[in-house]
């Protein structure tokens, strides 16, 4: 698929995440389909995903500003709001999607929720209710997972 052919906002956009990446997100496109990225997500700092890199692949539908891109983990990971097959709960993936909102910061926002699990929003059932029910548990549960399946090595 040719630059030509994609709008100018996916195109600044992919610039600018090029450009001036956020702090624990790069996010590559393809270079056959300018629409897909590759994305890589460090585990926040004190949260149970720390030293954690964690691969996501995020889309762009043809919708694209007027809907939300297409996000999922693809590295395992043990959180309440993030199911088995790595879809995402996240307000802005759906109803609360907004044309002025970009790339950058649905990736920020994913980040933000690695940092701040909400148990009481799941997409995986069975997590959420291990947090609430013995929040340490849950959290040494992420942690290891972490340490296995989202390890540099």
């Amino acid at each position: 698929m040719a630059a030509a052919n994609l709008p100018k906002r996916i195109i600044k956009e992919t610039e600018r995440l090029m450009a001036d990446p956020a702090p624990g997100i790069s996010a590559q496109s393809h270079d056959d389909n300018l629409r897909y990225f590759d994305v890589i997500i460090t585990g926040p700092d004190q949260s149970p995903f720390e030293g954690g890199i964690f691969k996501l692949e995020l889309f762009l539908p043809e919708e694209y500003p007027m809907a939300p891109p297409k996000v999922r983990f693809l590295t395992k990971i043990y959180h309440p709001n993030i199911d088995k097959l790595g879809r995402i709960c996240l307000d802005i993936l759906k109803d609360k999607w907004s044309p002025a909102l970009q790339i950058r910061t649905v990736l920020l926002s994913i980040q933000a929720l690695l940092s701040c699990p909400n148990p009481d929003d799941p997409l995986a059932n069975d997590v959420a209710q291990h947090w609430k029910e013995n929040e340490n548990h849950a959290i040494e549960t992420a942690r290891e997972w972490t340490g296995k399946y989202a390890s540099s090595d």
